[in-house]
């Protein structure tokens, strides 16, 4: 009975040794296939970071290889699938529209609600970089019913899910109002509101360009962004130290108060002067222009907002903006100059108190770009067309000579060459300052000087000294040169200054005296 016992109890250890024999055969061409998955999708990963491989990837036809990857049973590969599908759908439009028609964007949704925080970090970043490349691809993305899911995300704990998530939300929102309101529509708004308050900066950063994306395209869309709260938290980031977040902070607020009066009060009731002066004067120069374009958006909106930003010390720390900032950085600070100035002449003298000519002067003729000397032109106009005391204080900085200046230039565009005469007139019309007039009336054109010969003609009967200052610089003689047409403007501006002299002056200067003279003395008799 002991050795039939022993002789079976060998037997069936010999028979599990050749079943574990045989698992182990069965199993490793199991674990050589995901070994060599797993192998394959973090080398495409990889592979798909260096732009010069993509067309050699493409052309494998690593879009079909990848999209099974998606749906492995092995979350490593899913994840590492996901991102060599979001790189290479963020080199072009061409390969993310592959994505889109080899229909990956279902199975990623239908993933990004089941799997775990880093399958849907990697999944958002797919959607961001499809989305990001037009409004058609961004809407394949909300048809595929990727916005509820990318909302979902938002409430996870993992902070990196959120950013994803929001990061994918913006790229859907910034193509179009339609767009926009589809991210709205999903209830995004209130959790992104609730994604400025988290502590971790990057997605502050991210929730904020996220609430930009949404309310640049309406006042409907920006009043969504407001009822939800987010001006205030917005508002009280603006003094944050992290200028990435202040950039995306202050372009928010801007997008929000460009609507509408109602929006701009929304964002100048929650304080944010006189602190987003301070960012005027940030290290970082997106940050300094950003507060530049969220103080142009509330001041050209009414009086009392502009007054607001002037009270608050807004009209100086422009005025600095400008003088310290070149090129396209100092748009914004010329046209808040101007926006202020247009309303009330105590504002635009607030302005000029505060030094503003020169700096919009220099931008008007050192800035290479025509649409910043147009913006300098229309601001100067702004400034100088309220009353004479206004108009003196260009004429004393030579602003009219350097505005026709801009307005001859033959290269100019047709844009500054309207912006330029229309603010030149507006001086004109205004200005009693006659040393700084004369040296147009030999440059300037006909149309432009009615307005100039115009002022001499309304001054000179009430000023003596005038008088003979015109006659003495010349004034009068280069008068009696042009060649105006009977029955003008110009015309009867020129006989209402020749008729404040005598005859014989007036004749003495005309360019035909010298004939007039010779032919008296070829017809002069003294026998006669």
């Amino acid at each position: 009975m002991c050795i039939r016992d022993s002789i079976n109890a060998e037997y069936m250890g010999i028979i599990k040794i050749e079943s574990k024999l045989m698992s182990r055969a069965v199993l490793q061409p199991f674990e050589a296939y995901q070994k060599a998955r797993v192998q394959f999708v973090q080398t495409v990963a990889e592979l798909a970071t260096r732009p010069q491989n993509i067309e050699a990837l493409q052309a494998a036809g690593v879009m079909a290889l990848l999209r099974p990857l998606l749906l492995d049973n092995v979350p490593s590969i899913q994840q590492s699938a996901a991102l060599a599908l979001g790189r290479l759908a963020s080199y072009s439009e061409e390969l993310a529209e592959a994505v889109v028609s080899n229909e990956i964007l279902p199975q990623l949704v239908y993933s990004l609600a089941e799997q775990n925080r880093f399958y849907k970090k990697a999944a958002a970043f797919v959607l961001r970089a499809v989305a990001k490349h037009s409004a058609s691809l961004a809407k394949a993305v909300v048809e595929s019913g990727a916005l509820t899911a990318l909302v979902l995300c938002l409430e996870e704990f993992d902070p990196s899910v959120k950013e994803s998530s929001a990061w994918a939300l913006s790229y859907i929102a910034k193509h179009s109002s339609e767009l926009a309101q589809a991210v709205i529509d999903a209830g995004a708004v209130p959790l992104l509101v609730l994604c400025l308050q988290e502590p971790e900066i990057s997605l502050k950063r991210i929730s904020a360009s996220a609430l930009s994306e949404i309310s640049k395209h309406s006042a409907e869309q920006a009043q969504n962004v407001v009822d939800a709260g987010a001006v205030l938290f917005l508002s009280s980031l603006v003094t944050h130290p992290d200028a990435q977040l202040k950039r995306q902070v202050c372009n928010c607020l801007a997008q929000i108060a460009k609507h509408d009066l109602g929006l701009a009060e929304a964002v100048s009731e929650a304080e944010i002067f006189p602190k987003i002066l301070n960012c005027l004067k940030d290290p970082d120069m997106q940050v300094r222009k950003n507060a530049a374009t969220c103080i142009r958006e509330i001041a050209k909106q009414s009086e009392n907002l502009a007054r607001l930003i002037c009270s608050a010390g807004g009209a100086a720390a422009i005025v600095d903006y400008v003088n310290s900032s070149k090129g396209n950085a100092r748009l914004p600070g010329i046209m808040t100059l101007g926006y202020i100035s247009a309303f009330d002449e105590s504002l635009a003298m607030g302005v000029i108190a505060a030094k503003g000519i020169a700096p919009l002067k220099d931008a008007l003729i050192k800035e290479p770009e025509d649409y910043i000397k147009a913006a300098a032109a229309w601001s100067l106009g702004q400034i100088g067309g309220h009353s004479a005391d206004h108009a003196r204080a260009m004429a004393e900085l030579d602003i009219p000579t350097a505005l026709l200046a801009v307005n001859k230039f033959s290269e100019s565009s047709e844009d500054l060459k309207n912006k330029s005469k229309k603010a030149l007139k507006s001086i004109l019309q205004m200005c009693s300052h006659l040393p700084a007039l004369e040296p147009l009336i030999s440059e300037a054109p006909p149309d432009i000087l009615q307005y100039v010969l115009h002022q001499f003609a309304k001054i000179l009967p009430n000023n003596n000294n005038a008088k003979k200052s015109f006659v003495q610089s010349e004034g009068l003689k280069k008068i009696q040169e042009i060649n105006a047409p009977p029955g003008s403007k110009l015309r009867q501006y020129i006989e209402e200054i020749n008729s404040l002299y005598p005859q014989e002056i007036v004749q003495y200067y005309s360019p035909d005296y010298q004939k007039t003279l010779m032919k008296k003395l070829d017809d002069f008799n003294p026998a006669d």
